[in-house]
């Protein structure tokens, strides 16, 4: 299995992410648990965990803080991932915003319907829970898939956006090589998914050094998944192209990205910018797919001032 993972980790690892991701030094290399402590000397508090059953037919997991009158923020995973890929991120917000990351359909701990794993309907999850918590309007961050489904809902459901972050993102999946050549694999996954390609793939998505304990954490998330949902999740991102209709997104738009992602080129980061009216667009220098997680420092510095401004 491993000798037939190789091209697929080739492409993902294109960048040159070094044999040992973990290790480097790094300004942002920070462990979770330092963040933490950081949080807890500026007065924060640990996030709550809940779940909530929604008018779509699944039930949701969630960790939510800050101020419960704030602005709200709900942050959206990527592919496979859970609410704990902000794990960097949480402790370094603001607590005067509302914020909710979510586990979203058939990912982490929240309900793995048979069907269905569209955009569309992540994007109407997202819609009912902003209804199931009596919230107007929220900004939407997300993380690659993350990042599409927030796009979908401020095409979908405009009154409900009043901002967008979007991190590691592209106008659209479909057509993508590293998408298509990452399916080939996925599609030959049986339960358990073969714990080396789950390590590989997520690996694989970092260029700048990240704790170990970090990418344990996205590893045993990743594993929690049975094989349909990766592959159904997979086959609606990549199924789904609203690239043509970015120009009616109508709310201010952060875009971060880095210059060494191996999913997204820096052009297609760049025509994301430029498909969305006004959007800011940040690149990251020696930052792979999740400048979230390489960079969580910066990254929230940039974020935390976008939210300011809204």
């Amino acid at each position: 299995m491993l000798r037939a993972l190789r091209p697929l980790v080739a492409v993902l690892l294109f960048a040159g992410c070094g044999s040992d991701i973990t290790s480097g030094s790094s300004p942002d290399l920070v462990s979770a648990p330092a963040a933490l402590a950081d949080a807890d000397r500026a007065g924060g508090t640990t996030p709550r965990e809940g779940s909530v059953r929604l008018s779509t037919g699944v039930t949701l997991r969630y960790v939510e803080q800050g101020r419960q009158d704030g602005p709200v923020v709900v942050l959206l995973h990527g592919y496979t991932d859970s609410h704990h890929t902000w794990d960097l991120d949480l402790p370094r917000f603001s607590r005067d915003f509302h914020v909710y990351a979510l586990d979203q359909r058939g990912h982490g701990d929240s309900s793995r319907p048979a069907c269905c794993y569209t955009q569309q309907a992540f994007a109407k999850d997202v819609v009912a829970f902003l209804d199931a918590k009596r919230v107007s309007r929220a900004v939407l961050m997300g993380h690659s898939m993350g990042s599409f489904i927030a796009q979908q809902v401020a095409l979908d459901f405009p009154s409900r956006v009043k901002g967008l972050v979007l991190v590691g993102s592209a106008p659209t999946v479909a057509g993508n090589e590293v998408a298509l050549g990452l399916k080939e694999v996925v599609d030959l996954q049986t339960d358990p998914v073969d714990p080396a390609f789950i390590h590989e793939f997520q690996a694989g998505t970092f260029y700048a050094p990240v704790p170990a304990s970090y990418l344990d954490t996205l590893v045993s998330e990743s594993s929690k998944l049975p094989a349909r949902v990766w592959q159904d999740t997979l086959d609606g991102l990549i199924a789904e192209d609203h690239s043509a209709r970015l120009g009616r997104v109508r709310v201010p738009t952060l875009i971060i990205g880095g210059d060494h992602d191996g999913f997204f080129s820096v052009e297609q980061q760049r025509a994301l910018a430029r498909a969305i009216p006004g959007a800011k667009y940040l690149l990251y220098p020696e930052t792979g797919h999740a400048p979230h997680a390489e960079r969580p420092r910066r990254f929230m510095s940039d974020v935390q001032q976008f939210l300011e401004r809204l």
